[in-house]
């Protein structure tokens, strides 16, 4: 490549997404030398910016699946971050509603799960109960997650981005990897952008989430990549306030957690997500898919005035084919190019434990 460099290094981490970030501030601070290759012009441009914010208690993930086994040390490590380095959030509860009897049952399952995962504060509350903190709601019986929150996740990788610039990262926008090739003891990358180069890495972690196979399958001698596919999720905003404190989430359903309200730090309301199968990554949201969201929410919250729901973002979701139910995939038969497949929610909880599963996997390498 003309005017191409060379240049040798000891970690590349390839993605500034929130676990990349995570990644590499882990790294930086073992007192590793780090470069962050992005191939947008900003942090955090995809899933990571793309997504409810919400603090996941870790309810529903299988027990033995490293969705579960991340996730609560993963909120534990988010929430004292957080309090620790300034960033917005709030622990605001979500309720799980069973909007009738038949539904009721179902909680005492999700509770037992919600314990083999570690879980432990869960609260089951009667129907005049869950009323009497969110009277709007349509209820039979509820289980209360005190320790689901939400949290602005753009100041949380402000700031890992900041702490992994203190220690020494480096990073690369407007820097794809291109191709590039396994060797026995590091990784070659073909890196674009305006300043061509040519890295030799010690050691390179691919967290590119949309794009992870992609990346992966653009390094000559990697082996045993995945088939993703990929789940949109559309969001429709509320006009005016809801009438609600916390987070309300319907009994799961087959296929997903169904409908759900979040609300962000301004107190804005949003439903979603829906799942839509797509072939490509794309944000645009159909306003005519609002339709099913009015009966899906009507379930829990009756009084939803006509025409109160706008089309408000998407994100999407990626998934591992052959996996079920979908798990995160942490690849390292092909190390030193270790790849992250499937990283989806709760990644934005889990992703400081994450990053140190990574460090330690950099460890023994």
């Amino acid at each position: 490549m003309a005017g191409e460099t060379n240049s040798e290094v000891d970690c590349v981490v390839i993605g500034a997404g929130v676990i990349g970030l995570a990644v590499a501030r882990e790294l930086a601070m073992a007192g590793r030398e780090v470069i962050v290759l992005e191939k947008a012009g900003a942090i955090g441009t995809e899933i990571s910016s793309r997504n409810s914010e919400v603090i996941h208690a870790g309810l529903y993930y299988p027990a033995d699946s490293l969705k579960a086994r991340f996730c609560a040390p993963g909120r534990a490590l988010l929430y004292d971050y957080c309090r620790s380095h300034g960033i917005p959030h709030r622990r605001i509860g979500k309720l799980v509603v069973a909007s009738s009897e038949a539904e009721v049952g179902t909680l005492d399952g999700i509770a037992a799960h919600a314990r083999a995962n570690g879980v432990d504060d869960l609260e089951f509350l009667a129907g005049p109960k869950a009323r009497a903190l969110e009277p709007a709601l349509n209820v039979s019986g509820a289980l209360l997650s005190p320790s689901t929150g939400i949290v602005d996740s753009h100041a949380y990788m402000l700031a890992l981005r900041g702490e992994a610039g203190d220690h020494g990262a480096v990073f690369a926008f407007h820097a794809p990897v291109i191709d590039g090739a396994l060797e026995k003891d590091g990784v070659i990358l073909r890196v674009g952008g305006a300043e061509p180069v040519s890295l030799r890495a010690r050691l390179a972690v691919n967290t590119t989430g949309l794009a992870a196979r992609k990346v992966a399958l653009s390094i000559g001698g990697v082996a045993g990549v995945p088939e993703l596919k990929f789940a949109k999720g559309n969001y429709f905003g509320l006009t005016g306030r809801a009438p609600f404190s916390r987070l309300i989430y319907p009994v799961p359903e087959r296929g997903g957690l169904g409908v759900h309200l979040t609300l962000d730090l301004a107190g804005r309301a949003r439903f979603g997500p829906d799942v839509e199968w797509i072939d490509r990554p794309d944000y645009a949201v159909n306003a005519e898919r609002a339709l099913p969201f009015y009966a899906a929410i009507r379930r829990y919250w009756s009084a939803l005035p006509d025409g109160a729901l706008y089309p408000d973002y998407a994100g999407v979701r990626v998934k591992v084919v052959g996996i079920e139910p979908n798990d995160f995939v942490i690849e390292t038969s092909n190390a030193p190019f270790i790849n992250l497949f499937g990283f989806e929610s709760p990644g934005l909880t889990a992703s400081l434990a994450i990053a140190r599963e990574i460090g330690a996997v950099a460890k023994s390498l």
